[in-house]
């Protein structure tokens, strides 16, 4: 099992705050800084500085670390062209010397679209359109010569598939979610990594088991992996006042994500393990808090790495 560090900066984080986070994940030994990718902030409260861009911050961070693995959790394919996104997630991919994965996704939050004036199709359009991205943002890495397409979205003629990412044939994709049919199937076409987000235990297994049959018929094989709202205390008042800091229920938190003390903790990331999860993106809320990492860090990771 490997533990990645997960964070939501549109709820406000400057890139400062991300580079404080990222350098320490990598100081401390966990297998990954991720962030979300959205424009605005997600329900009421303070939005502080605004979100930021999410792959110009992980160039900055591909610059600035030099082991730690980077990447969305998720892009949504409504944000950018195939061709463009191709472009930048290439590079950043350079520009880590191959450290970068693409969380993939459709695009869901249709407030931060009417607010920065993106186009929100109805989904059975961002489903189309989400599917034609994955072939030709894929189809553009590993092209060995020019690449075209023809779909009903997006057309491509005699492209010169450059820039090459670093890795070899490509990026490793993500994609994530719980729907029963469209998403199994994507993911045993296109993605390496298939993603639960934010669900209890047996609801996670159940979308397992629907990818492992897809994949089945593809003869293809994914990694699991599932992200869970995470806030551990070394006893329970420190819990208690790291789940206030959220917002968050100390009991719900426990029934729901990842929360309580390092045993506590242990105990639910096996119920993942015993799933088949190989990685657990770790949730983190609180950017200023990091004697939260340390924490994890020192009575969490040994244990599962």
């Amino acid at each position: 099992m490997k533990l990645r560090i997960f964070t939501e900066p549109q709820q406000g984080a400057t890139y400062d705050d991300l580079l404080s986070v990222a350098q320490t994940s990598e100081r401390l030994g966990f297998d990954a800084f991720f962030r979300s990718d959205h424009y605005q902030r997600i329900g009421p409260g303070d939005p502080g500085p605004g979100s930021t861009d999410a792959w110009i911050t992980l160039a900055g961070l591909a610059r600035e670390t030099s082991t730690i693995r980077l990447g969305t959790l998720v892009s949504p394919a409504t944000f950018r062209l195939p061709g463009p996104l191709a472009i930048s997630v290439a590079q950043v991919d350079q520009m880590s010397g191959g450290r970068v994965e693409l969380g993939f996704g459709t695009g869901w939050y249709d407030q931060e679209h009417s607010a920065y004036g993106i186009p929100f199709p109805p989904v059975n359009e961002r489903f189309g359109r989400f599917e034609e991205q994955l072939e030709i943002i894929t189809g553009l890495w590993t092209a060995e010569k020019t690449y075209s397409f023809e779909g009903s979205y997006y057309r491509l003629a005699d492209s010169p598939a450059l820039p090459k990412p670093a890795q070899r044939p490509r990026p490793p994709v993500i994609i994530g979610g719980t729907g029963a049919k469209r998403t199994p199937r994507l993911v045993a076409a296109y993605a390496d990594e298939y993603n639960v987000p934010f669900r209890l235990p047996a609801e996670t297994g159940e979308a397992f088991d629907r990818v492992r049959k897809a994949c089945e018929a593809t003869g293809r094989n994914v990694r699991l992996s599932a992200a869970q709202t995470t806030v551990v205390g070394a006893d329970e008042a420190e819990y208690e006042r790291r789940c206030a800091a959220i917002g968050q229920n100390p009991d719900a938190l426990r029934e729901n994500g990842l929360g309580g003390t390092p045993a506590e903790v242990l105990e639910k990331i096996g119920k993942f393990a015993e799933l088949g999860a190989e990685r657990l993106y770790l949730q983190i809320l609180d950017l200023q808090d990091m004697e939260h990492l340390e924490l994890i860090a020192a009575e969490v990771l040994p244990h599962v790495s």
